[in-house]
């Protein structure tokens, strides 16, 4: 069974996965890298040169390709979306096949505090202020949320704490039979 961390950026899903996956001893992908070292190139450069479009799809094809490897892993993997990952229900379908979608949550000053200048973040446009994340979050809120399995807020807690409760709250998943779809 897979275990999927979903949320807004700079909520904390690449570095939780990381500690995740050594609590677990499953391994972990990230799914922004995995694209931008297919495509020899960084997600900014992607969505200037392509667009979002078809940055979205390279996202769907590999969120795909993982979780059809994942069905293959006896124990299943962490994968890190991206934070626009769950914006296509089809990736959303995919993601529950085999296996569990955790939320994590952040307040928007806690997420200026992460990202820094943005520069990285296509999302922010190059606005990186509390007001303006504070609207794209609300803008993604219901869509995040639909998606969840779970939901752990990440404000003033260790990426350890935070891996720990996704491992006692994702059991119970891990003991249900397969879902069929």
């Amino acid at each position: 069974m897979n275990i999927a961390l979903i949320g807004f950026m700079g909520v904390g899903k690449t570095t939780v996965s990381r500690v995740l996956s050594r609590q677990l001893g499953m391994p972990e992908v990230d799914v922004d890298r995995r694209i931008a070292r297919q495509e020899g190139r960084s997600i900014p450069e992607i969505f200037e040169t392509d667009g979002e479009d078809a940055f979205r799809d390279l996202e769907t094809a590999v969120i795909r390709e993982l979780c059809e490897a994942g069905r293959e892993l006896a124990g299943g993997q962490i994968l890190s979306c991206g934070g626009g990952a769950v914006l296509r229900s089809e990736n959303v379908a995919e993601l529950k096949k085999d296996g569990v979608i955790v939320l994590l949550t952040a307040r928007p000053e806690t997420v200026l505090s992460r990202v820094g200048d943005g520069s990285s973040r296509p999302a922010l446009g190059g606005k990186v202020t509390t007001e303006h994340i504070a609207e794209l979050m609300e803008k993604r809120r219901t869509v995040y949320e639909a998606a969840a399995d779970m939901t752990v807020s990440t404000d003033g807690r260790s990426p350890e704490e935070i891996a720990e409760e996704i491992r006692k709250r994702a059991e119970s998943f891990f003991t249900r039979p397969p879902k069929y779809v």
